[in-house]
């Protein structure tokens, strides 16, 4: 893995170059192509770039690996059914099989961050990694007091790597649109810089995982395991282990039990925002395991977001009125939160509610919905792709920190749902959380005392 800038720049700009090479290779083709032929040709474009983005970005790890797992989930689903089929399996390797990196090495991280040999610490500890993901491995062990856990442990170097990489960042945003034309390069720039930093340091990483262990334990359908506080360190990370089989394999279960594990995953990561006010940003197959009990465990808290129950309160006021209809009540908040000029003519009450109901018509609409590749593709081109009729309103928007991550996780999520072809009526389970309703499903009565202790959902106060 090379560390320092001029060796990653030099992998970086030949991945950009030789994508450029061939985007004008195609664009004199087109001119002799029919307009089915340049579709065509485009759709082969794209695939083939996430090919060798796939190659070049994970074989480096660091912030070059997690552009590309970003990028992974924001655009592909906006293409036809066969080309996004034909990303998303090349995708799967950047999450799921990263190239690793000896146990040799990795031990050394081990044992110099806690101090002691393996044995000190692990009565077992087995040397091949279960997951590889863009800046450390994760390993399985069992402590002396019998507990199997969970041992994530950074890439020797990996900070040297990263530091190159966010200054590279203009590079590596520039291959990676290459792969989702529609990605806000800006507001990738500030995620990733900020997020990455944070999920260096894996003692952060544990305090975001004990506050979600505290949040949700007794939960009767979530299960987030708890980090041993005294095994975590900056570089090494240790938590209770999960039981479980993975996102292939739910993918493959009877259409009721997907539709049980698409309603948990839309619950947990949407009432993490609205009820608990603490959430993740990366809920992607790989965090996921589905255990006999039939609870899902979660895993991975290193980019997260706390905020303020004023601002919780602030947006759900602004989705009552979206879903009241009220355009111009609507366009007055939002503007005057900024995410819209005020004195754009462009930016209409009528636009702005228009764009809102495309991009929430999953669960703003009172009916089952399957959630399937059309679907998706329909709401991602709608949330940030130039193919959108909403694109000239959307180009003028500038989202917040904390609504941009809350924008990722909802995107995120709706392509979880897609993938297992989840079916419910989302607009009577987030009723719950946005209008105080009653439970509308099984599961919802389940966690309805649990929730209960945070008190109900209310009315928004009103906005000053």
């Amino acid at each position: 893995m090379p560390t320092g800038r001029v060796r990653r720049t030099a992998k970086v700009g030949s991945l950009v170059g030789g994508q450029a090479a061939r985007a004008y290779a195609t664009k004199a083709a087109n001119l002799t192509r029919s307009e089915e032929g340049r579709r065509v040709a485009a759709e082969r474009r794209q695939v083939e770039a996430a090919e060798q983005i796939v190659e070049v970005l994970g074989s480096m790890k660091g912030a070059a690996m997690k552009v590309g797992q970003v990028a992974s989930f924001i655009d592909t689903g906006a293409l036809p059914p066969e080309a996004s089929e034909r990303i998303q399996q090349k995708l799967a390797e950047l999450r799921d099989s990263a190239p690793s990196v000896s146990f040799r090495d990795m031990r050394k991280v081990i044992e110099h961050d806690l101090g002691d040999k393996l044995s000190e610490h692990f009565a077992e500890f087995e040397e091949d990694a279960v997951a590889a993901a863009s800046i450390g491995q994760v390993y399985r062990a069992r402590l002396h007091d019998g507990r199997e856990v969970a041992v994530k442990v950074q890439y020797p170097g990996i900070g040297s790597a990263v530091r190159a990489d966010l200054q590279n960042l203009g590079l590596l945003l520039r291959a990676a649109k290459r792969m989702a034309p529609g990605m806000d390069v800006k507001a990738m720039s500030t995620e990733v810089r900020e997020r990455l930093t944070e999920e260096l340091d894996y003692e952060h990483e544990a305090q975001s995982q004990r506050a979600f262990a505290r949040a949700w334990k007794g939960h009767p359908f979530v299960y987030i395991p708890d980090a041993v506080t005294d095994l975590c360190t900056e570089h090494v990370l240790v938590t209770e282990w999960a039981e479980g089989i993975g996102f292939e394999e739910v993918r493959t279960l009877t259409q009721p039990e997907r539709d049980r594990f698409g309603e948990t995953v839309f619950r947990f990561f949407f009432e993490s925002l609205y009820r608990v006010g603490h959430f993740s940003g990366d809920p992607h197959p790989g965090n996921f395991r589905l255990m006999d009990d039939g609870r899902v465990a979660f895993l991975d808290f290193g980019m997260t977001r706390k905020v303020p129950r004023e601002w919780v309160e602030r947006e759900l006021a602004i989705f009552r009125l979206a879903f009241s209809g009220d355009a111009d009540e609507l366009y007055r908040e939002l503007t005057a939160m900024r995410f819209y000029p005020a004195d754009d003519p462009e930016v209409t009450p009528e636009r702005v509610l228009a764009h809102f109901e495309a991009v929430t018509a999953w669960y703003r609409e009172d009916r089952e919905i399957t959630i399937d590749g059309d679907c998706v593709r329909e709401i991602l081109i709608d949330m940030g792709d130039m193919r959108s009729e909403h694109w000239p309103l959307m180009r003028r928007a500038t989202l917040p920190p904390e609504r941009m991550l809350a924008t990722r996780m909802e995107a995120l999520t709706l392509g979880v749902l897609g993938q297992v072809e989840a079916r419910a009526n989302w607009h009577r389970i987030a009723r719950e959380w946005l209008f105080g309703d009653p439970p509308a499903t099984e599961l919802g009565r389940e966690e309805e005392g649990f929730f209960a202790r945070l008190g109900p959902s209310r009315p928004a106060e009103p906005i000053a």
